[in-house]
């Protein structure tokens, strides 16, 4: 076992390695590509045994970007919603692809960009997301370009197109009900395209999700437009593959059992609060207690679990599927420890791979 102090994210190669062999297998299947969606997930200290699986990083950013290429490797592809004039040479010596949101960025900086492959943002202008704050097709979105004419008229200097509109989609025929309407509205301008991202959001790694007919799907859809098809799996790629480890502080009880452990959803799993949603965690026995973190914010709460035995103070518990959107957006609200990051390896070996003290909190200030 490890020393770690908790708070800690632990990933577990074995699991990381499950979702990794689907996404292999649907490469070879489908002959689609496979990117690491960055903005998800950039634990770079697991991007060595990743990159056996998959065929380089997508990013949204320039420190994104330059992670993927430093160590990652392989195709890096280079999106931003918008690139500054200080960021676009530097962002060009990084990637392989660089995706403009807007006509205009294409303007802008599609000469600096000749020399390496260029594409833009296309927006259905339909989504798969419940939330409205998630979804790149919500009204005025600035996501991508989506007006035909002006789509056409910009095909001389571009190869390809990224499209992002699944968010957690595990349901296949949906997606192949919104590819067919994708290839209805737009296929004059496919059929003209080297490459089509069809990004991330498709939940193809989970639990029962017939990979057999989406690499079926990403097959027909290469064959019929003549493009190499990519997916940018984010949660895909890690979902299930890691916990955050915790110890119980104290026991209330103000009408119902509260245990008070040393994280905290606003600092180390925003979008449970951003989304408001609940924390997978255990539910295996009759003893409920509601899971709170440690920040003065009252809505600073995990959710509800069940338990075997009553808890006592200095008891772990492992908060399940805490990879995706967790480490990418910890931050030191209330200056709480920032977990550290720890690693099972295959044969079971943990070892720390990163830890956080009270000079990174106050060197993030000043």
């Amino acid at each position: 076992m490890t020393d770690l102090q908790t708070p800690y994210y632990l990933i577990d190669k074995a699991a990381l390695r499950r979702n990794m062999e689907k996404v292999a297998w649907l490469r070879e299947r489908s002959g689609a590509r496979a990117l690491l969606a960055l903005k998800c997930f950039a634990t770079w200290p697991v991007f060595d045994f990743m990159r056996d699986f998959m065929d380089g990083t997508t990013s949204s950013s320039l420190f994104e970007l330059r992670l993927g290429h430093e160590e990652f490797g392989k195709e890096t592809h280079a999106y931003s919603v918008a690139w500054a004039d200080h960021e676009i040479d530097e962002a060009i010596s990084y990637a392989d692809k660089i995706i403009f949101n807007s006509l205009g960025q294409l303007d802008r900086f599609g000469d600096k960009a000749a020399g390496i492959t260029r594409g833009l943002r296309l927006n259905p202008r339909f989504s798969t997301s419940g939330f409205d704050l998630a979804d790149p097709a919500r009204p005025f979105s600035r996501l991508g370009e989506w007006d035909v004419t002006r789509l056409d008229a910009a095909l001389d200097r571009i190869s390809g197109v990224m499209i992002h509109y699944n968010c957690e989609n595990g349901d296949f025929d949906l997606f192949d009900h919104q590819l067919t309407r994708i290839e209805t509205e737009f296929g004059d301008i496919l059929k003209r395209l080297d490459w089509v991202s069809l990004g991330g959001g498709i939940h193809f790694t989970g639990e029962g999700y017939p990979l057999d007919r989406l690499a079926d799907r990403l097959r027909a859809f290469q064959d019929r437009f003549g493009v190499q098809a990519y997916l940018e799996p984010g949660e895909a790629s890690i979902t299930g593959s890691t916990t955050l480890e915790v110890t119980v502080l104290d026991i209330i009880n103000n009408g119902k059992d509260v245990a008070i452990v040393d994280s905290s959803i606003e600092a180390h799993m925003l979008d449970l609060l951003i989304y408001r949603e609940t924390a997978k965690l255990p539910q295996d026995g009759r003893h409920e207690y509601q899971i709170a973190g440690k920040t003065c914010l009252a809505g600073d709460i995990f959710g509800d679990g069940r338990f075997p035995h009553p808890l006592a103070i200095g008891d772990r518990i492992s908060i399940a599927d805490a990879a995706g959107y967790t480490m990418v957006k910890k931050n030191w609200f209330n200056g709480v420890a920032m977990p550290g990051i720890a690693i099972r390896d295959e044969d079971g070996t943990i070892r720390t791979a990163r830890s956080f003290s009270y000079d990174d909190y106050k060197g993030s200030l000043g």
